[in-house]
């Protein structure tokens, strides 16, 4: 017609899966527009006809009324000269095309089905696989892109005349919703083992929790453990039956009412739990609430996330007249060390010995996805594990790089990187690598995310440490590898996190990464840019007796830490009897194997000074799960500080924060502060007192050391990371110290710092190192 004009748009992010198409055709009939739009796979196309001013309200409307659930990226907009006349606006069938590509991650259940699912006149009244184009599963139903049924798990499942009908009406909120399904034609819920399907299935589920019993229950991602958190019992059962004596459960709350009656919940912290990703967020206990001490023994804090699945809202409420209580505890469906079932076979060979009864469901999961772990920093999230509802959302850095890359990660809370351009897609929580079973699910999850983003990486890169199990998976690959210096990968994550490109001092601190030099790592300060990195610092070396037992039993780090201090042995030996950190005998021979360097490595490891000191304190001799001692140690010094509200000092203990060794290396005076405690602690100064100054000093050494490195450096920025700065006590000392003199902190938000976020780094530094072979 004359006068229309024609413009071309793609629309890029997360534009799969969560309605696009049917918003766009919406736009386009309030606008008066015609054209089409089409799911290309990586973007969304649309063609627009019309006046300049209906052109321009559809252009605004798709700007600023996107769908719930999508993440505009970026639009680009074209003129197209002589194109076609369109009649109508029409949506065209899915095609495929290579480019950018944005794969959306499992959406929680949204506020309209949940309303639809408890209505009784409604057709998918109590409908466990409920969803709709703005919320329901994604990522781990996907086989390939673009993102359409054929191409999904639900495959299996064709739609009723009623489900098909929704489907292609643009008026309806089922319009284009790939997982449609109702209660006639989705999948079935059933017990294993068992005759009860359905209904049945579900009530007696629900009534083995109530009285007591634990269940396994396949979700979204995976299995969960289930039962109930307020029964002492049988939370203590689940405890025993898992060999999990005190790392704490996770607990699924009935709606935000029941939070607040356990939990402290800022306003910040709400909106983060109603969110439609619903991670497993760590809140602060009231007193008096009705969860178990054993659901998380000892510990302030407690992990606590919302429904996100029907099945879940219906393990709560449902029809049947049995009355559950407030509080699940929802815990990973897996044997210590294993990745989390997914199947029926998985969980009767992993979980049956673990529950009375295990429902499960006939939709397949194509990937693992755990539940996401947040925690919160001065009223932003702060991640610490990083899967469901955010994987594999990427990370864009503003370098223009060409190329792609894989990076495996690290041993420990395994997760890989697929690395396009300047894209890096984190993937979903894996595990650890300890555990074949879990080494085997790194291989698969590699492959279908490789096949998902279409890439074909140049590349493989992994950790410097020979005999990591990540290594010698990229090693059999195929690709050249790259190995990447583990503590460094934390720094060159936090700065991409941060899109920083530039030379940063990066304080480095976890539990151990294999050194350039041999040694064990772990307490580090780095001059770092993308291109490489010197070692200017780190906390005193130790000797770490015992090997990897050592990581668990914190008392033979302080044997340890006090006789390399003291070299007195009698000495030595009367403090640590005094402290009671172990038997003569013991001690004895610590002090043998520390003389004649009997499995035992030098050692600036951040964690296990961590669990020294705690050790040295009493709070935690030794640890039945990763991270026990320190954390416990971190919760004595937070009591402390909340109870007495200043800060600790020792004036009498007075000593330098920092020495240098005889390569001019900055080295925290770390071994002076352990001393000051032991001698303090003898004294009978309180434990509490003594913790927060441990903290307190750490945390002075650090900022005194960027502070000279700054003034030889002329380097003003710092970035924080490593599993180490978890401790949100630490985070803020160490954070406010260089604040106030003036440095720009990096610090992590949406990548945790512990090993979950170094295939970020590591696939940056892959990245950059391709693109200085191509200059």
């Amino acid at each position: 017609m004359e006068g229309d004009i024609t413009r071309r748009i793609r629309v890029y992010g997360i534009v799969q899966g969560v309605g696009f198409r049917p918003t766009v055709s919406r736009h386009a009939a309030k606008n008066g527009v015609k054209g089409s739009v089409c799911n290309k796979g990586p973007y969304v196309e649309i063609f627009v006809q019309g006046r300049e001013a209906q052109v321009s309200g559809f252009l605004e409307d798709l700007e600023r009324h996107p769908p719930k659930r999508a993440a505009i990226l970026k639009i680009n907009v074209e003129p197209v000269e002589d194109g076609p006349v369109f009649g109508d606006f029409d949506i065209i069938e899915s095609e495929k095309t290579k480019g950018e590509i944005f794969v959306s991650p499992d959406i929680a259940i949204c506020d309209e089905c949940k309303e639809e699912m408890y209505d009784p006149a409604n057709r998918r009244y109590l409908h466990p696989f409920i969803n709709c184009t703005c919320c329901g599963p994604r990522l781990t139903i996907l086989d390939s892109l673009p993102y359409d049924r054929e191409r999904t798990s639900m495959k299996e499942f064709p739609m009723c005349p009623s489900c098909s009908e929704e489907y292609y009406d643009p008026e309806t909120r089922r319009f284009d919703a790939q997982p449609v399904c109702c209660n006639d034609c989705g999948p079935e819920v059933y017990l294993i083992g068992r005759e009860e399907r359905g209904r049945e299935a579900i009530t007696y589920t629900r009534k083995v929790i109530r009285e007591g019993g634990i269940v396994a229950i396949k979700g979204i991602g995976g299995f969960h453990l289930c039962c109930d958190a307020t029964n002492e019992e049988a939370v203590s059962r689940l405890r025993q039956l898992k060999k999990r004596p005190v790392k704490p459960f996770a607990i699924m709350a009935r709606n935000m009412e029941a939070v607040k009656k356990e939990c402290l919940v800022t306003e910040e912290q709400e909106e983060v739990m109603n969110g439609h990703q619903k991670p497993i967020l760590l809140l602060e206990r009231l007193e008096g609430g009705s969860i178990c001490p054993s659901a998380a023994p000892g510990n302030p804090k407690i992990g606590v996330m919302l429904p996100y699945a029907p099945v879940q809202l219906l393990l709560f409420d449902y029809d049947d007249g049995i009355e559950m209580p407030d509080c699940l505890v929802m815990t990973s469906g897996n044997t210590s060390g294993a990745p989390i079932c997914r199947d029926d076979d998985d969980a009767v060979a992993e979980l049956s010995h673990l529950c009375d009864c295990m429902l499960s469901h006939n939709r397949k999961i194509r990937i693992r996805a755990d539940d996401s772990v947040m925690d919160d920093y001065k009223g932003e999230p702060y991640m610490i594990r990083r899967s469901r509802g955010y994987a594999p959302l990427p990370f864009m850095v503003s370098n223009p790089w060409r190329g792609q890359v894989l990076a495996v990660g690290g041993e420990l809370k395994n997760t890989f990187c697929i690395g396009v351009d300047g894209r890096f897609y984190p993937s979903p929580y894996v595990g650890d690598l300890e555990d074949l079973r879990t080494v085997k699910a790194l291989r698969e999850t590699i492959g279908r995310l490789e096949t998902l983003l279409e890439v074909q990486p140049s590349v493989v890169v992994c950790d410097l440490h020979p005999r990591y199990n990540s290594t010698l998976i990229a090693e059999e690959l195929g690709p050249p590898v790259i190995k990447v210096q583990h503590h460094y990968a934390h720094i060159l994550a936090c700065m991409a996190e941060n899109d920083c490109s530039g030379l940063v001092i990066g304080v480095s601190f976890d539990g151990t990464g294999y050194g350039t030099d041999g040694t064990v790592w772990g307490g580090e300060i780095l001059l770092a840019d993308y291109h490489d990195f010197t070692r200017l610092g780190s906390i005193e070396p130790f000797l770490q007796i015992g090997g990897d037992i050592s990581a668990r039993e914190g008392w033979r780090i302080a044997v340890s830490l006090i006789y390399g201090r003291i070299r007195d042995r009698e000495k030595a030996r009367d403090m640590i009897l005094q402290l009671g950190l172990c038997s003569e005998a013991e001690c004895k021979v610590q002090f043998a194997m520390a003389d004649r360097k009997i499995n035992a490595v030098q050692s600036t490891s951040a964690g296990r000074l961590f669990d020294g000191v705690s050790a040295i304190l009493g709070i935690r001799r030794a640890s039945t799960f990763e991270g026990e001692a320190s954390t416990s140690l971190e919760f004595a010094a937070e009591a402390w500080e909340k109870a007495v509200g200043g800060p600790a000092a020792l004036a009498e203990k007075a000593f330098p924060l920092l020495t240098e060794d005889r390569e001019c290396r900055k080295i925290l005076n770390t071994g002076a502060l352990v001393e000051a405690i032991v001698e303090a602690r003898l004294s009978g100064e309180d434990e509490g007192k003594l913790a927060y100054y441990f903290h307190h000093m750490l945390a002075e050494q650090i900022a005194e050391t960027c502070i000279r490195l700054r003034m030889e450096t002329g380097c003003n920025k710092v970035a924080l990371s490593g599993g180490v700065f978890q401790n949100r006590l630490l985070l803020r000392l160490t954070d406010e110290l260089l604040s106030d003199k003036g440095f720009q902190v990096l610090r992590h938000r949406m990548i945790p710092p512990n090993d979950g976020g170094i295939a970020l780094g590591q696939a940056v530094y892959g990245m950059n190192t391709i693109n200085k072979k191509n200059e």
